[in-house]
């Protein structure tokens, strides 16, 4: 009996932790798009190259 009790113990306390993790990321998952908003710069985004074009030149 005693091993299913720590068992059901250790469980919820997996349980809150993950908790606290999923509501970590979602607080900083709302400061960042508020930090993106704040800046004024919406109409700018990521800037990525097309896969065709590199950055590097190409060896003969």
């Amino acid at each position: 009996m005693f091993e299913y009790e720590m068992h059901q113990m250790r469980a919820a306390e997996l349980a809150r932790e993950a908790d606290r993790r999923h509501l970590i990321r979602e607080i900083r998952r709302s400061r960042r798009t508020e930090a993106r908003r704040s800046t004024g710069d919406e109409a700018e985004g990521r800037v990525s190259l097309p896969l065709w074009k590199s950055r590097f030149t190409r060896a003969a």
